[in-house]
């Protein structure tokens, strides 16, 4: 009988807790097929602050690293150094990533630290409440901002990838979701070209993951996947944003 389907060793076999609908599970889902099917269970090690990602751990059968708000970059870039032959990833939420942890994440990827940085944007901080986070849209109406974000008042969303691929040390920067499987499908060759190049020692691949949370947007899942595809993606935009030059 053909297998069509199985949980990859690289999960563990406790149950994902994410809200319904919620886009984290099949990210970590399809990150960790990939660490299977590439072989490196044994040599790779992830880092995940607080927020949503701090429960990657429960679920990702590989060495793992809690790190401070915001500081995972940084702790992966010390991992990265002393164990370099580790395929090392950090994965953070926006409210992290964005906001507390910009510096870290900038001069990582300035520095061109031959790590993963995974980045989970989904407008907002999921785990605490659905304040607004430094990603949330104009206009969006969040717990911090009923009335919608007003540019006035907290400026502009900060797009962190666009800002990434002007710096030296990005080596492979792209936008992708999880929202149907097609998306689920290009994700995944995503990962499988960024730790190739990690192999390669090229320097910081980032790969940004435009995802929902029905809990935080007050929506249903699929409410939630309608919002993402009218109006997360037009402001931000999926596909590659900077790619390896042919040589």
């Amino acid at each position: 009988m053909e297998m069509v389907y199985c949980r990859p060793d690289t999960l563990t076999d406790t149950p994902f807790h994410y809200c319904p609908g919620c886009g984290h599970s099949v990210v970590h889902r399809v990150l960790m097929e990939v660490v299977e099917e590439l072989g490196i269970q044994d040599k790779t090690i992830g880092v995940a602050p607080v927020g949503c990602s701090v429960f990657a751990y429960h679920y990702m059968n590989v060495d793992m690293q809690e790190a401070a708000h915001g500081r995972a970059s940084a702790v992966a870039t010390g991992i990265k150094r002393v164990l370099p032959d580790r395929y090392v990833f950090s994965y953070q939420g926006d409210g992290d990533l964005a906001a507390i942890g910009t510096a870290e994440t900038i001069h990582t990827v300035n520095r061109g630290e031959n790590i993963l940085m995974v980045f989970i944007n989904n407008g907002i901080y999921g785990m605490t409440g659905g304040q607004m986070a430094p990603t949330s849209l104009l206009g969006q109406v969040t717990t911090t901002s009923p009335y919608g974000r007003d540019v006035k008042m907290v400026g502009h969303p900060i797009k962190i990838a666009d800002l990434l691929i002007h710096l030296p040390g990005a080596y492979y920067v792209t936008r992708q979701a999880v929202h149907n499987p097609n998306a689920v499908r290009k994700l995944k060759k995503a990962f499988e070209k960024s730790f190739q190049y990690q192999k390669e020692g090229k320097g910081t691949c980032f790969v940004e993951v435009v995802s929902n949370c029905p809990s935080g947007w007050r929506m249903t899942p699929v409410e939630s996947i309608k919002y993402l595809e009218e109006t997360m993606f037009p402001a931000y935009p999926l596909g590659d944003l900077k790619v390896p030059e042919k040589v």
